[in-house]
């Protein structure tokens, strides 16, 4: 008896499925005068910038941003290059040392610091227009302004500048003039005054008279 097998084949079929990955993304004393001066305050430009000529400016620059495009089945995903980070700025710059030239100034900004004011510092163009003024005032035997102040912004320090002047009869007293300046309303306040710089210069008269200029810029 022959027997006959028939082997049957079984195919398997295998369904592979794929997956698409998605992109991701700022005077008066009798025997002791003195008088004050201010020169007007300049006027400041203040511009102003026009708007963006394109109005789709924003929308430009948007389209403009690179994209990531989809990965390839399989594959996953690269993340997105990291953003350098920038280093924060620098810190400012000090303020400049104050210099102190004289007596009066050293006075003149102790008197601005019980106020809560900042010192000024000394000017040696301002200190030119002093020793000029007080040698003009002991010359002539009175003191007077003529355009102190004037010159004083020919010095370039800001768009505002004041001048105080005085004399004592017995010659130099800073702490005289001091007290005699701070108890006038005029020169308290140019000493107290929004200055950055200034300078003072005493010159005696043949007669011991001395004369005092002092400078704001």
């Amino acid at each position: 008896m022959r027997v006959l097998s028939w082997f049957a084949g079984v195919v398997l079929v295998v369904v592979i499925s794929t997956a698409t990955a998605a992109a991701l993304r700022a005077h008066n004393d009798p025997a002791k005068a003195l008088t004050a001066s201010t020169a007007p305050i300049g006027a400041a430009y203040v511009g102003s910038s026009s708007p963006d000529p394109r109005p789709d400016r924003h929308q430009l620059q948007s389209a403009a941003q690179p994209t990531v495009a989809p990965s390839p089945p399989g594959q996953r995903a690269s993340a997105p290059p990291a953003q350098a980070v920038a280093p924060p700025p620098p810190p400012p710059p000090a303020p400049p040392a104050i210099v102190i030239g004289s007596t009066q100034q050293a006075l003149i900004n102790r008197d601005r610091a019980s106020a809560g004011l900042g010192p000024l510092t000394w000017n040696s163009c301002l200190y030119n227009v002093a020793v000029s003024n007080a040698n003009r005032m002991a010359a002539q035997g009175y003191i007077s302004h003529t355009n102190g102040p004037n010159v004083d912004l020919s010095c370039g320090l800001g768009h505002q500048a004041g001048e105080n002047v005085g004399y004592w009869s017995a010659g130099i007293n800073d702490a005289q003039l001091n007290t005699m300046f701070m108890n006038s309303p005029d020169h308290r306040s140019n000493i107290m005054g929004p200055y950055n710089y200034v300078a003072t210069a005493w010159v005696v008269a043949s007669n011991g008279y001395a004369y005092i200029a002092v400078e704001f810029g």
